[in-house]
């Protein structure tokens, strides 16, 4: 059954198929519309050196992708886990994007804490910790900000190319995927993609942006897709394109309705006594059936009958079943799948003329469409009150649809 109506909101899917890195998703989201300019001005609010980023046109593999550069001076300060927490957090940048960003270094200061066995708050950053990497995660931060998809429920990753052989770190040659790339994705349950290329396809920084950002992981969500960048990683191998694709959507809004698979129940009478026919519908509700009805029917030779219906669901087909044939002269019934709509709904209390009245209400998104006195309150309040009933159900309605309700 659906939830009720909703606003329409962004989606994000990734495409780590051939790996990740921070330049790379930096790339594609800027590809995707994010505003450079924005990001730029952000990064000019770090109190570092001076940081700045640019994206330009390349082909990888014969495909069309954008590579971001980051332009900054060597740095040759040793960060930890505090001073680069301290660089986002003193810096003006907009509150969710700050949370971001220093989740991707606690991410990273978690995964190396476990790699070298020492706690997180004696992590010095190597790689991670240059200019660099720090603008393509602030940047990716403030990307994300501007595509309005920091607070979006659904961002999923799909499964991450992670590569094979070794490659030259701070620490050495390490294999691949290093350490702390293995670390995260196994701490985020994150599903790898064989792949055979003989590189480091997602690096630390990488996997700690996939990991922070995603809401789950696997195929594209259901969305419609409104934009798709494409980023570009460094290098050019002759046996994939080295690129890692997003594609920005937006989930379509939920219904107005909640929708229900159920069943119908149908049986054709012209033999039962007429007088039973309102105990025969008690019953049935009262076995479960959402709602049951009588339509008037012409039988063989002329015959008055009645097509006796019901709606159920699937878990109470069997006793409305039985309470047909225990009420009635049926010797059987037809069942068809039908699906039901129905709107929100919910019953206030409403004061008239010194009666209270319960009145249901449905309700379309933020719009009372529906509104239903209960009739025999109405007509017992009628009578006490010598008041004519169409009054009173009038006065209760304008009184449910205005708000004016005693809950």
């Amino acid at each position: 059954m659906s939830e009720p109506e909703g606003a329409a909101r962004r989606t994000l899917w990734v495409d780590a198929g051939n790996g990740a890195a921070g330049d790379m998703l930096l790339a594609a989201l800027v590809d995707a519309g994010a505003d450079l300019a924005a990001v730029r001005a952000g990064l000019r609010g770090l109190r570092t050196e001076p940081v700045d980023v640019t994206i330009s046109p390349v082909r990888r593999h014969g495909l069309r992708a954008a590579h971001a550069t980051v332009h900054a001076p060597p740095s040759t300060v040793t960060r930890r886990l505090a001073d680069i927490t301290t660089l986002v957090t003193e810096a003006e940048l907009p509150g969710e994007v700050r949370d971001f960003a220093t989740g991707v270094f606690e991410g990273l200061a978690r995964a190396e804490a476990r790699v070298h066995g020492v706690d997180a708050s004696e992590v010095t950053f190597h790689e991670v910790g240059a200019l660099d990497s720090i603008a393509d995660v602030v940047g990716c931060a403030l990307a994300l900000h501007t595509l309005d998809l920091l607070g979006s429920p659904t961002r999923v990753v799909s499964p991450v190319a992670v590569g094979s052989g070794s490659a030259k770190t701070a620490h050495g040659i390490l294999p691949v995927p290093v350490p702390a790339t293995l670390e995260l994705l196994t701490e985020a349950a994150a599903p790898l993609r064989a792949h055979s290329a003989p590189m480091e396809l997602c690096t630390p920084t990488g996997a700690a942006l996939l990991t922070t950002l995603a809401t789950s992981w696997g195929p594209p969500p259901d969305c419609v897709p409104l934009a798709v960048g494409v980023g570009a990683g460094s290098a050019d191998p002759p046996g994939h394109p080295n690129v890692l694709r997003v594609v920005v959507g937006e989930s379509a809004a939920a219904p107005a309705w909640a929708v229900a698979d159920m069943c119908r129940i149908d049986a054709t009478i012209d033999d039962l006594d007429p007088r039973l026919w309102p105990d025969v519908l008690e019953a049935l509700r009262g076995a479960g059936a959402a709602d049951a009805w009588c339509t008037p029917a012409l039988m063989r030779k002329g015959r008055p009958g009645q097509v006796l219906s019901a709606l159920a669901e699937a878990d109470r087909l069997d006793l409305v079943c039985r309470a047909v044939f225990e009420q009635t002269t049926t010797l059987g019934v037809r069942i068809s799948p039908v699906q039901r709509r129905s709107l929100p709904r919910d019953e206030v209390n409403v004061s008239v003329g010194g009666e209270v009245i319960s009145v249901k209400r449905g309700h379309l998104g933020d719009r009372i469409v529906n509104v239903q006195p209960e009739y025999e309150e109405v007509r017992a309040a009628a009578a006490r009150t010598g008041r004519p009933i169409a009054d009173l159900l009038a006065e209760a309605r304008a009184a449910a649809q205005s708000g004016s309700d005693l809950d």
